[in-house]
């Protein structure tokens, strides 16, 4: 009977040595694969870290967007600023050139005319010796002197006289009112008389000179 009982208690030391080893290595597999899963990134822990990751990264992206569209706003309104100032700006410039165009057409000829008033006086003195004077050679000569610094004037405004007396016609500078016949050869094609006088003022012809050309 107690040999039995020992028997039976080897058997059951026995089974529970067995159940033990098998729970034993379930455990060990069940850590394994958990263990591998982690590696792996497929534990839940794993896939909660990688949607905050994510979450994150959506997050600064967005914050990243709304700094980039509230820095180029603030461009716009620097650059529309700028244009606002700047037209204004080209608008004062505008209106002031053209007050100193219809200025400068109004005044331009202020210099000229003031060098030219007191050849006018010399003219009007000129003209009361003329009433009282007896003296022809006094007034001839004032006449030639007022003459004088008329030429003076021209020249020193640019302005230069043609000459065209006996010089070869030009029609770029000569205009013919007759044409004579002339018994000299060396006349023909030439200008034998100036009707008027003509001038340039620097190289350009202001006026034609009105000759008559032999032929």
């Amino acid at each position: 009977m107690m040999m039995k009982k020992k028997h039976k208690t080897e058997e059951e030391e026995v089974k529970n040595n067995s159940t033990e080893t098998a729970d034993n290595k379930q455990n060990t597999d069940t850590t394994t694969e958990q263990d591998q899963q982690q590696e792996n990134g497929n534990t839940p822990a794993g896939e909660a870290g990688q949607e905050t990751s994510q979450g994150q990264a959506e997050a600064g992206a967005t914050d990243k967007t709304a700094r980039e569209l509230k820095e180029t706003l603030a461009k716009l309104a620097e650059m529309q600023d700028k244009y606002i100032r700047l037209s204004a700006e080209f608008d004062n410039y505008r209106k002031r050139t053209l007050r100193e165009k219809m200025d400068l057409s109004k005044f331009a000829t202020e210099e000229i005319l003031l060098k030219i008033i007191p050849l006018m006086d010399d003219f009007d003195r000129a003209l009361k010796h003329i009433d009282d004077g007896t003296d022809c050679t006094a007034m001839k000569s004032g006449i030639d002197l007022i003459y004088t610094k008329f030429s003076e004037f021209l020249k020193q405004n640019g302005v230069k006289e043609i000459e065209a007396l006996n010089g070869n016609f030009n029609v770029d500078i000569h205009e013919a009112v007759a044409k004579v016949p002339v018994s000299e050869e060396e006349k023909k094609g030439k200008v034998v008389d100036v009707v008027l006088k003509g001038y340039f003022l620097q190289d350009k012809v202001i006026r034609f000179s009105k000759v008559v050309v032999g032929e």
